[in-house]
């Protein structure tokens, strides 16, 4: 099952991971509302569907002023878009994440899956963030650093570090991202998530650590342990046919 980004951030900050103030909105007047609640001066208007590459989509847009944030608004809700993920058929928006705007020095890569090899879960770290990572994997896998998690014993602190090193990260920094590659792993393995991922993971200008997206998908098998997020299934996003064999 996957939920939307802004679900996703949700859930991360319960574990932990620092995520940028946002507000979802279902109309242009809940969007302008959202931006004047979250206090400027750059905002961050994302289109939510369940499908990644909104960006090249013109689905992610910058807004500096209350115009701006209603102009984008404005064009993203009830907009069909197209990915290369969503296909030539596209997804029509229904929703938007106004999202306080983040001063960006580093984009940084973090995930968690299962390895189809090992069948163990795998945390995924690369320098390489704000891209697509099946591009990295392909023309530069050693820019892709990787810890195997043991099931019954979960991510070791050293692991995260480990990680938090590779990444180029120092002092301060590397106490922040170990916090959140823990967080990311306990994420996936206390909600059955079949992947958890973190793209990019940013540092910002003052040295922070945080994500600015999220994208979490969860194991069908496992959902009837997890009710509550079952509740965030939004149907509109699914293939009719997946609704009626679910």
């Amino acid at each position: 099952m996957k939920i939307h980004e802004y679900q996703g951030k949700e859930i991360l900050r319960n574990f932990g991971v620092p995520v940028p103030r946002g507000i979802p909105a279902f109309t242009v007047q809940e969007a302008v509302e959202a931006a004047q609640k979250l206090g400027g001066p750059v905002w961050v208007v994302k289109a939510q569907i369940h499908a990644g590459g909104r960006g090249k989509g013109g689905g992610v847009k910058l807004a500096r002023s209350r115009e701006e944030t209603i102009a984008e608004a404005t064009r993203m809700l009830g907009m069909n878009l197209v990915t290369h993920q969503t296909g030539p058929e596209g997804k029509i928006v229904q929703r938007v994440w106004i999202e306080k705007g983040s001063d960006i020095a580093r984009e940084l890569y973090l995930a968690m899956t299962v390895d189809r090899v090992s069948g163990k879960p795998v945390m995924m770290a690369s320098r390489e963030g704000g891209v697509e990572i099946e591009e990295v994997a392909e023309k530069t896998p050693e820019k892709i650093f990787k810890e195997t998690i043991e099931p019954c014993l979960g991510m070791q602190p050293y692991q995260a570090r480990n990680l938090a090193f590779k990444l180029g990260l120092e002092g301060t920094q590397v106490r922040e991202a170990t916090k959140i590659i823990l967080g990311l792993a306990r994420c996936f393995m206390e909600c059955d998530c079949s992947i958890a991922e973190i793209n990019p993971l940013i540092v910002t200008t003052e040295g922070n650590v945080k994500a600015l997206d999220a994208k979490i998908n969860f194991d069908d098998n496992a959902l009837y342990r997890h009710k509550d997020l079952e509740e965030l299934r939004d149907l509109t996003e699914e293939d009719a046919k997946e609704i009626e064999a679910s």
